[in-house]
């Protein structure tokens, strides 16, 4: 049974995390490299369970009381426990399903230097973010110990880390919004040019600060960008929030590239899914999305952009024990509530609620939205850009044409410009070798390829319908096979093969003759068939076969077998003649086909035509014995003797 289709654009997934929630006695944290969730239980002493959505193998144990944890993280492999309680030293545990007995720490190598947190870069490497610096380690577990790979000093207010692309970003200056970005890769730091985040305008007497709440990284179409929420906007009247996205580039600082409008006030969290930026607003109750590469405002630095949807996130039911009157194994469900004040947001689509105990993905049905974004152009640019779209793709082109509700032919027109030269560009990348032609990895571009198959197949079968308006549907097929053209893609034969039979169905001979004698159409073995299936109808179709059949290479033997299956044997020696053929041919195959057209004079005229060739190539009229022609030359003879017929092959 199918299970019916949400209306809602955005969901909690069912496939939450539980875990014990937060109270006086357990503490909850979150690892964003691993996206593990850590309950630790008085301090680690009467238990820590640790889950995850990625791996699904949950871990439970002890640790030793040495005071509250303050932050608890594995190694990307699983194999090193890092715990941190104070701000001097961070303690480490080899694990293998469970933690060792011998612990080994390490602290600050410069004195009075607090430590804010740590983050694991790689595996066996972790940087520790301290109040005057960083410092980049490498974590030797079977000594037990930890080497110094790179120091940095740079007053430090506040950090970021991204594990997917290994960024890290202090927050430093008086007002925090002097950056420092710093990229690790395995055995290596890289301090990345600083830069400035702009603050929102604010009267003198008021002091604004960046804070660490209002900065988060995500990954979006391949580029990092750092998102900045202003609660003021820095233009003048422009009421609410935005967030101004600062993209990391490959030869200088992040620069500012998009700004986000929001339109609203309070308290926002930041979500990516499918490349879409979802603004969570506790307010309202309702997210927005923003897809940066749909066209918008710019004053070409900076792009302005609306959101594109407003949607309520699906009600999610959670269990719960049933009331104590009632058997102590039942549960009941209730809604839990959305956009809570608890909520946490992590990237890139991680929603938790430590006090529920629950962790969510947020995922994104696109069902929805093609009956929201009315725009059918934007909807296409909308979907060309997500993943697995393909058959919503179908249904909106199919849509646009079915009678009654069909868009303008325009409209049409610019979505089918659309596909193609998405399907283009992505043929194209497929031709290239990556090794000679690298692509820029900040550079986008859409990887939905709909074809000329799924076109004919999903869309194009309205038009087999009895109440299709064949001028509507000529007029689609034709700008369809006009954008194929312009690029520069192959307009395949069953399309051409649709076009004509609505044509010949309409009895629209004439404009048949006009894109076949204009060649509209390309030329193909395929079409030539059917002109000749066609004649019955339309007896000028035979001539416009036997032109495309001219036009196209290789194909005498096609002209040929057509002109002697319509007993036109003279004709098909005619054209032979003229192609230089003649030396080689089958004498018997041009005499069968002669004498079954029961016509004296043909079979006459093919005969004297082959004893004409052997005296030329021979010096005799006789046929060879290899050639078979005894039965035809005593038929010949039995009829006409020595009589001889007037006329002969022109």
């Amino acid at each position: 049974m199918i299970a019916p289709k949400s209306n809602h654009i955005l969901e909690l997934g069912s496939d939450a995390v539980r875990f014990e929630a937060v109270s006086k006695l357990t503490n909850v944290f979150y690892d964003d490299a691993n996206r593990q969730v850590f309950s630790v239980r008085s301090g680690g002493t009467t238990g820590v369970v640790v889950k995850g959505l990625l791996d699904k193998t949950s871990y439970s144990f002890r640790m030793l009381d040495k005071g509250d944890v303050m932050s608890i993280k594995f190694s990307p492999d699983k194999k090193i426990l890092s715990v941190q309680r104070g701000y001097k030293s961070i303690e480490f545990i080899n694990f293998n399903g469970e933690p060792d007995n011998l612990e080994y720490s390490q602290g600050c190598r410069v004195k009075n230097m607090k430590i804010l947190g740590f983050s694991w870069t790689h595996v066996n490497e972790i940087v520790f973010v301290m109040d005057k610096g960083i410092e980049h380690f490498q974590v030797i577990p079977e000594k037990h110990t930890l080497k110094s790979l790179k120091m940095y000093s740079v007053s430090v207010n506040w950090y970021v880390y991204h594990p997917e692309s290994s960024l890290l970003l202090l927050s430093s200056g008086s007002l925090c919004n002097t950056m420092h970005p710093f990229q690790f890769r395995p055995g290596s730091a890289y301090k990345l040019s600083k830069f400035e985040i702009d603050l929102p305008a604010a009267p003198k007497t008021q002091k604004v600060s960046l804070l660490e709440r209002d900065v988060s990284i995500g990954t979006v179409y391949n580029r990092t960008c750092i998102f900045v929420l202003r609660h003021q906007p820095r233009s003048a009247g422009m009421p609410g929030a935005e967030i101004a996205i600062y993209s990391m580039m490959k030869d200088g600082p992040p620069r500012k590239t998009d700004i986000l409008r929001l339109d609203k006030s309070g308290r926002f969290a930041i979500n990516v899914i499918d490349n879409i930026i979802v603004v969570h607003h506790q307010a309202s109750k309702e997210s927005m999305l923003f897809d940066i590469q749909i066209p918008c405002d710019s004053d070409g630095y900076i792009s302005e952009h609306t959101s594109i949807v407003k949607c309520p996130i699906k009600p999610f039911m959670i269990k719960i024990p049933a009331m104590p009157s009632h058997s102590p194994t039942m549960e009941q469900e209730i809604g839990c509530e959305l956009y809570s004040p608890n909520w946490v947001v992590f990237q890139p689509n991680i929603i938790i609620d430590p006090k529920l105990g629950y962790l969510w993905y947020v995922v994104m049905n696109n069902d929805p939205i093609i009956d929201i974004i009315k725009d059918k152009c934007l909807l296409i640019d909308f979907l060309l850009l997500r993943k697995n779209s393909k058959s919503l793709i179908l249904k909106v082109c199919h849509d646009a044409i079915l009678p009654g509700v069909s868009l303008p032919l325009f409209t049409l027109a610019s979505i089918f410009d659309k596909l193609n030269v998405v399907y283009k560009h992505n043929l194209d990348l497929q031709k290239q070798d990556p090794k000679h032609s690298p692509q820029n990895i900040s550079t986008y571009r859409p990887t939905m390829m709909i074809d000329q198959s799924d076109i004919y197949s999903h869309v194009f079968s309205v038009f087999e319908s009895d109440n299709t308006n064949h001028k509507f549907a000529v007029s689609v097929l034709l700008e369809y096979i006009r954008s194929l053209i312009q690029y520069q893609q192959f307009v395949p034969h069953y399309l051409c093969k649709l076009l004509i039979n609505i044509l010949v169905q309409n009895k629209q001979f004439y404009q048949l003759h006009q894109f076949l004698q204009y060649q509209i159409l390309n030329d193909s073995k395929q079409l030539v068939c059917l002109m000749l299936s066609l004649q019955g109808v339309y007896p000028p179709a035979y001539q416009l076969a036997l032109d495309m059949l001219r036009r196209l290479q290789n194909s005498n033997e096609e002209i040929i077998e057509v002109l002697l299956s319509e007993k036109k044997v003279l004709q098909a020696l005619s054209f032979i003649r003229s192609c230089g053929g003649v030396d080689n041919l089958s004498a018997q195959k041009y005499l069968a086909a002669a004498k079954q057209t029961a016509d004296p004079r043909i079979f006459y005229s093919v005969y004297k035509f082959f004893e004409q060739r052997n005296i030329r190539l021979r010096g005799s009229p006789d046929f060879e014995v290899g050639e078979h022609c005894e039965t035809f030359v005593k038929f010949f003879n039995n009829i006409y003797g020595n009589a001889s017929f007037d006329g002969g092959l022109e």
